[in-house]
């Protein structure tokens, strides 16, 4: 293995996603071996794109309710291509080789799990953005 294989596999988070077993989808495999620890690892960045996003679509995110930020969230991600192609990038760039010549056999299956994921770790650290607004205010 190259030591950039090496370098990758080992600053990712150690987690446990299930159990893995012969009956699971390639899919499912991948999503819970390579997707969820580098999207782990990407948590803050991934959340300072979205303040940024935020800022830069001068949008009143922080005045909504918390359903209609979580709504705001999914439609960022489900329908602005340059915002999910950036985030896409900041995960597909932290693969192996050997993962993303996996990735690319079912990529369209993948961005997809990939995606959801990335949208629940958003919502579930919703109160960050709301914090970082009061700490604007005060």
């Amino acid at each position: 293995m190259t030591t950039r294989h090496n370098n990758l596999k080992a600053i990712r988070p150690a987690t446990s996603y299930g159990k893995l077993n012969e009956n699971m989808s390639s899919a499912e495999r991948f999503q819970n071996e390579t997707l969820r620890p580098i999207i782990k690892f990407q948590e803050d960045l991934v959340i300072e794109v979205l303040k940024n996003y935020i800022t830069k679509h001068k949008s009143m995110f922080y005045d909504l309710t918390t359903s209609k930020k979580i709504i705001y969230i999914e439609n960022a991600i489900q329908k602005d291509i340059k915002f999910r192609n950036s985030i896409k990038g900041m995960i597909i760039g932290q693969f192996t080789v050997e993962e993303y010549l996996t990735y690319i056999e079912n990529s369209s299956t993948l961005n997809k799990r990939m995606m959801n994921i990335v949208k629940e770790q958003l919502i579930n650290n919703i109160q960050v953005f709301d914090i970082q607004q009061l700490a604007k205010v005060i």
